[in-house]
């Protein structure tokens, strides 16, 4: 096996790329992407499928920024007969000699085509894994110890057969996490806060890193939907921003609202835990900002988003990223960088940093 295929958003195909091509070269792994606009994951070919091996065995998945789900891929792009699709996967796993694995995921890529496929993988799904259990391929009970086997759809007739190891991958569907929508949230963009949380903060954690009482900051609050995430963890608020917030967040007695510059306001007091950010700055702006609270220990923890540019958008992080890396070396800081472009992220990508 010398392919990956890694899911992305569509319209990141080329940042994909980029990162994996950069990622796998600073390992000695070398090769090149197949990839086409718009579809929503890329194909790396390596030179050395040994290579690659080591690899996908040992790069930790969670320290890529574009790529959503990876897995090995078993072969080129089967065929299916509309008519029977499950025998051609079952043969193509035997021929592969494919056995133990805990799951089969049938999937498809996160486009408005793409999404036509979901009732299809669904129904699917069922009948593939009884099939593949009766062959030996699948453990006859889930076990998500064991190897995962993914089914791609890229259309009714064809798709792409691979694996994944489920200590390296990503546990959901498509590689997506589906939130629902508060109904009494001032904004969309609320969903980008709790998908970062979830993203990088492991849960047993939240009882000492997003516990009630903590004091926050949120600069370029307005209308409040970062501000609504903190406020429903019982945290008090310095919401910063020239516009105006919403009033039911106002009525908590959980915010204050300052209209000044989110770039010129610093706190009186050095107690405050959480500084968020989601301002429409250029990200090397930002990324010096955050810098700075952090040096300053005006804050223990960040999240904040880099609005990217047109192009070089992949380029562009890892610049802002050395950027801040190089700040805190220089302060004698050790902290952790995250960093991920999520599912209700759009031309941006959320960044978290913890110092300690």
């Amino acid at each position: 096996m010398n392919q990956l295929l890694l899911y992305c958003r569509s319209g990141f195909e080329k940042e994909c790329a980029g990162e994996i091509q950069d990622k796998a070269g600073q390992q000695e792994v070398f090769g090149f992407c197949k990839l086409t606009k718009d579809s929503a994951f890329v194909i790396f070919e390596a030179y050395d499928s040994d290579a690659l091996a080591a690899f996908y065995r040992d790069y930790d998945f969670t320290n890529f920024i574009f790529a959503r789900q990876w897995f090995l891929l078993v072969d080129d792009l089967l065929q299916l007969d509309p008519a029977d699709r499950i025998t051609t996967v079952v043969e193509s796993a035997i021929a592969a000699e494919l056995s133990a694995f805990g799951e089969i995921r049938v999937e498809y890529p996160e486009t408005n085509d793409g999404k036509t496929l979901s009732t299809l993988a669904r129904k699917l799904t069922v009948p593939l894994r009884q099939s593949l259990r009766k062959a030996g391929v699948l453990l006859q009970k889930e076990n998500s110890r064991a190897p995962v086997l993914h089914l791609f759809m890229q259309s009714g007739s064809s798709a792409y057969l691979g694996i994944s190891y489920p200590e390296n991958n990503s546990p959901l569907e498509n590689g997506i996490m589906r939130l629902k929508f508060p109904a009494d949230a001032p904004s969309r963009s609320t969903l980008k806060l709790e998908e970062a949380f979830i993203q990088f903060i492991p849960k047993d954690e939240w009882d000492t890193r997003l516990t009630s009482g903590m004091r926050a900051v949120d600069l370029g609050a307005c209308p409040g939907g970062w501000t609504y995430q903190l406020v429903k963890r019982s945290m008090m608020v310095t919401a910063i921003d020239n516009g105006m917030m919403a009033q039911s967040l106002m009525d908590t007695g959980q915010v204050k609202h300052f209209q000044v510059d989110g770039f010129k306001f610093s706190p009186d007091k050095r107690n405050v835990y959480w500084l968020v950010c989601d301002m429409i700055e250029k990200p090397q702006r930002v990324g010096k900002l955050v810098c700075d609270w952090l040096i300053n220990d005006w804050c223990q923890e960040s999240i904040f988003n880099l609005k990217l540019p047109m192009k070089k958008r992949y380029e562009t992080v890892v610049e802002v990223l050395d950027m801040m890396q190089h700040h805190f070396n220089e302060a004698g800081l050790d902290v952790e960088f995250q960093a991920k472009h999520l599912y209700h992220d759009r031309e941006e990508v959320t960044v978290h940093v913890r110092k300690f």
